[in-house]
């Protein structure tokens, strides 16, 4: 078939470089959002998918709407069969939606109907779902509603954070779309509609969303710091300052108040409402992540001090 893919970050990469690699179908273009400020410099960089699709020679759409008459106009010159999608970051109008003959077929990380929304890896992980996947689905007007064609399934770890989840999950989820573009082809999948049981709902979430509360429990916080690593980044104050926090480690004791700092010589512990958990990297401001007990003799933090 003729593709024009669709995505944008690192995440869409292993799909499109599936696409690309597969002998039945032939990758005519990519859709992409435009270059925008990245890292501490701010410059203005393409996105990861604009970058393997130059590499390889295909032709990049980068429209700041997929509503605009001339990206519409582009679009259905190339006379696709199908729009395979990866995150990529924009509303579809019904005007693009109709243009490829197979229509628009997205991987969601997840397994739909859970998590359907922007954040699906982040919301598994800050519930403790034990297994999660990556779905391909028909995309309609609603928010990842359509029909399902593909899934496939991924234990969750016990130390994963939102970052190896997904690295995980884009790996497989390659697998799975090019798979499904396969069955599209030869007309061996019909996608089957979603169920109308587990429907769940997975919102972005922002920075405020990724502050820690102390008072909350420990296997919470847990999932809460993993769910935001790396992006937004967790997140609490000490001495009126914002520090980052990467990933926690339970400790099984419950002896200090919440938000309540315990220094010792081979770390630092934290007390919230039910066990004490371990810092692991601290990231104070202006400053690069630094394990917490580096972290705690350079600010010299006695004991009894406090995250808020």
């Amino acid at each position: 078939m003729r593709l024009a893919f669709a995505g944008t970050p690192a995440a869409a990469v292993p799909t499109l470089r599936a696409l690309l690699e597969s002998p039945r179908h032939e990758v005519v273009a990519v859709i992409t959002r435009p270059p925008a400020p990245a890292g501490r410099g701010r410059h203005t960089v393409a996105s990861p998918v604009a970058e393997l699709a130059t590499d390889a020679g295909i032709a990049v759409l980068t429209p700041r709407r997929p509503s605009e008459p001339e990206f519409l106009a582009d679009l259905s010159a190339l006379a696709v069969d199908c729009c395979p999608v990866v995150a990529y970051g924009a509303l579809l109008p019904p005007a693009a939606l109709a243009v490829a003959r197979h229509g628009w077929v997205n991987l969601h990380f997840s397994l739909l109907p859970a998590w359907r929304g922007a954040a699906p890896v982040q919301h598994a992980l800050l519930r403790g779902d034990e297994v999660t996947g990556a779905s391909t689905f028909l995309i309609e007007a609603g928010l990842d509603t359509g029909p399902v064609y593909g899934v496939v399934t991924e234990t969750i770890r016990s130390d994963d954070t939102a970052g190896t989840l997904l690295e995980r999950l884009s790996l497989s989820g390659a697998g799975l779309m090019a798979a499904t573009m396969d069955g599209i082809a030869d007309g061996s999948l019909v996608a089957v509609p979603q169920s109308t049981d587990g429907v769940s709902i997975a919102p972005k979430i922002g920075v405020d969303d990724a502050r820690v509360g102390w008072e909350a429990p420990g296997r919470h916080i847990d999932r809460l710091i993993r769910a935001c690593t790396p992006a937004p980044g967790a997140w609490t104050t000490f001495r009126d300052e914002r520090i980052k926090l990467g990933p926690v480690r339970l400790r099984g004791t419950n002896e200090l108040a919440p938000g309540q700092l315990g220094v010792r010589r081979s770390g630092v512990a934290v007390g919230t409402a039910s066990i004490d958990v371990e810092l692991g990297s601290v990231q104070p401001p202006g400053k690069r992540p630094m394990p917490g007990a580096d972290w705690a003799r350079g600010a010299r933090i006695p004991d009894g001090e406090r995250l808020v």
